[in-house]
């Protein structure tokens, strides 16, 4: 999913704040209360479960919504609202028998909703840019594509509470796509009666997770969960109620750590230096990497040699050490370290080629006055879109100065830092000329980060395009799904041709320094897909 440039806390991939849990509270009536307060450094931007894409929307989806199985501790697959699930010989049709459960209007939730949902985000007419996650449910493609109607799509109810899902392959990671938010039960009914408002803002929303989100506007930057009382298990949720506010700032966001108004804080590269041998010191290591984009659109990008350039010029080592001084490591490749392996082996080990990570100052030189060249021009201007966090500026701050002290006056880097929600907007609409970007693994398994830059992908937002690329990556998907040698292989084979054709740039896999008080106790964190799981969190008193 898509981060938030140096996001609070990390993971899928993904890379959302660390949780600020909160000193237990008093209510009105003097009963203590389980408050978590929470830090964030970036805007919610969506509700909508077909249209969410990002790190901060998918972790309120994860708490506020609930699917067939809530994924716990390292990704285990746990019941939700499956409470058995059958899976035929062959792997391709999966039954679950769900659970009685309500929404939060007390609405009955059934497995229409679940049919609802699936056939809402596939159809086109919505324009879901996770749409692709469904290849392999039977009609999914047929339907993205226009030639089948949604109804067709192999998702059926049988009665209130049978759901059956038919495949047109196996999918080797398919339970672990059920525990992600998009395959997550929607209210028809609902989204219907709130038609283009739907997901804009907590008043238009229903809810069947443990919280319920309340006070979001849509555009303020804060929020809260409360405890959802129609939650099937809501005699284990521990907390009454989540605060959710947006830092930019660093140093905001420790002063108030300080004084008890957050109990846990990202840190700045200057601050995690000061603290990373104090108690409450946390680094968070994510599924997620940070990259550049360049928009293929335009010629000047499509030259390899300018693409390759503009990576050379860039030390991580110094970027991660020096100016993130958060754990941060410097990128294999695309696909992060530690998120899959194959007999024993690290795909980022197997995957890497050094030529599309490393720092050549001679050689970058040399390629960019070839490129320039190629493409008739004498002087570059180039505008980098980043977010507006602090740690986002210093970022593009140093990438700016490596690319001119680099290559030298015939470049003049123009950065633009923005909100999140403007980022996320302007990279999908293709307005930007290079954009740092970053992704966090949905699920752990290479496809997650590698299906973004096949040719068609709605989350391609650069436009690289290569047909070899799509053939290992379809290959994977269909005739080599059943073999995990030959899928891991073409899965390999793609992500060197990404680094040699620098499709992208990665530059580091992201790790969040923080400061959390010992009283939160209970946090569910996953390097990939939604991190944040507060089911079980509680404040210990």
């Amino acid at each position: 999913m898509k981060l938030k440039k140096f996001a609070t806390a990390g993971a899928v991939v993904a890379v959302s704040a660390l949780t600020l849990a909160a000193c237990g509270s008093k209510s009105s009536s003097g009963d203590s209360k389980q408050v978590l307060n929470w830090d964030e450094s970036a805007e919610l931007p969506s509700m909508d479960l077909s249209k969410a894409t990002d790190v901060v929307s998918f972790n309120q989806l994860n708490n506020t919504l609930e699917g067939l199985y809530r994924l716990g501790k390292d990704s285990k697959v746990e019941p939700g609202l499956a409470k058995k699930t059958h899976v035929s010989d062959d792997g391709l049709t999966y039954t679950f028998d769900l659970r009685k459960s309500k929404w939060s209007n007390g609405d009955d939730l059934t497995a229409k909703d679940f049919v609802y949902s699936w056939q809402r985000t596939v159809d086109p007419k919505t324009g879901s840019q996770y749409a692709y996650l469904f290849d392999g449910v039977k009609n999914a493609n047929a339907i993205m594509d226009g030639k089948k109607k949604t109804s067709e799509l192999g998702i059926k109810a049988d009665g209130d509470y049978k759901l059956t899902v038919n495949l047109e392959k196996q999918i080797p990671y398919f339970k672990l796509l059920m525990g992600f938010p998009v395959f997550f039960p929607q209210n028809e009914k609902v989204v219907k009666d709130a038609g283009s408002k739907y997901g804009t803002a907590s008043k238009y929303m229903v809810y069947n997770g443990p919280f319920k989100l309340t006070k979001w506007t849509g555009s303020n930057l804060s929020w809260s969960l409360n405890k959802n009382g129609k939650y099937w298990d809501k005699k284990n949720v521990k907390l009454d109620k989540i605060n959710y506010k947006v830092n930019k700032s660093n140093s905001t966001s420790y002063n108030l750590y300080k004084t008890d108004k957050l109990d846990a804080t990202p840190l700045s590269s200057q601050q995690a230096k000061q603290l990373k041998n104090d108690k409450e010191f946390l680094a968070r290591k994510a599924a997620s990497t940070f990259y550049f984009q360049y928009n293929q659109t335009q010629k000047r990008f499509q030259n390899k040699k300018i693409r390759q350039a503009l990576s050379l010029a860039v030390n991580r080592e110094q970027l991660t050490k020096k100016v993130l001084g958060d754990g941060s490591t410097v990128s294999k490749g695309l696909v992060s370290k530690d998120l899959a392996k194959n007999k024993g082996k690290d795909f980022a080990d197997q995957a890497y080629v050094k030529e599309g990570v490393q720092n050549d100052n001679k050689k970058a030189k040399k390629l960019w006055q070839e490129g320039m060249k190629e493409v008739g021009e004498s002087k570059m201007d180039i505008n980098l879109l980043s977010d507006d966090t602090d740690k986002a500026k210093d970022t593009t701050e140093f990438v700016q100065s490596q690319i001119e002290s680099t290559l030298g006056d015939s470049v003049n880097v123009h950065v633009q830092n923005v909100p999140f929600k403007t980022r996320l907007t302007r990279s999908e609409q293709g307005d930007f000329d290079m954009v740092i970007s970053a992704w966090g693994a949905d699920f752990a398994d290479p496809i997650s980060f590698l299906d973004l830059f096949t040719s068609d992908n709605s989350q391609n937002d650069g436009e690289w395009k290569n047909g070899e690329y799509d053939k290992l990556i379809q290959a994977s998907k269909t005739t080599d799904a059943g073999d995990a040698d030959k899928r891991w292989d073409d899965l390999v084979q793609a992500e060197k041709i990404l680094a040699q054709e620098q499709g992208v740039a990665p530059l580091y896999q992201q790790s969040t320094a923080w400061m959390v008080k010992d009283k939160v106790k209970g946090v569910i964190y996953n390097s990939s897909g939604a991190n944040y799981n507060f089911k079980d969190a509680y404040i210990k008193e």
